[in-house]
């Protein structure tokens, strides 16, 4: 991986499915990945680590047990470790994902959302 500016409506061009993120760099144990999100995911939870949710473009919603958390285009939400979650988006809505490397992005559950890791664009 060379050191080099990224962009990320760049990187979105290059891909259309949804809820399968793509890594455009890292930093330590840490991944980026740029993801496009439309309808909704899965209830899930990751029990060692949080998970940082940024929106780029669109409108994102994340249910959680007691709430459900609105963000907006450049807004920042963090998912505490052990917190059950789903995301949801409406429309399709453009995510920047900060998260460990080999995290599965549906947690303790593999079924037919669960994304290939490691995947860069």
């Amino acid at each position: 991986m060379s050191n080099k500016v990224l962009n990320f409506k760049d990187k979105l061009t290059r891909f259309t499915d949804t809820w399968s993120p793509k890594v455009i760099g890292e930093l330590n144990d840490y991944q980026f990945k740029l993801a496009k999100f439309h309808g909704e995911f899965v209830w899930h939870q990751h029990d060692d680590t949080d998970e940082a949710f940024i929106v780029i473009k669109g409108n994102l919603e994340i249910a959680l047990k007691e709430q459900t958390v609105h963000l907006c285009e450049g807004e920042m939400y963090i998912v505490p470790k052990g917190v059950l979650h789903k995301p949801s988006a409406a429309e399709i809505c453009e995510v920047l994902l900060i998260e460990p490397k080999n995290l599965v992005n549906t947690g303790n559950t593999v079924n037919e959302l669960t994304a290939e890791n490691d995947v860069w664009v």
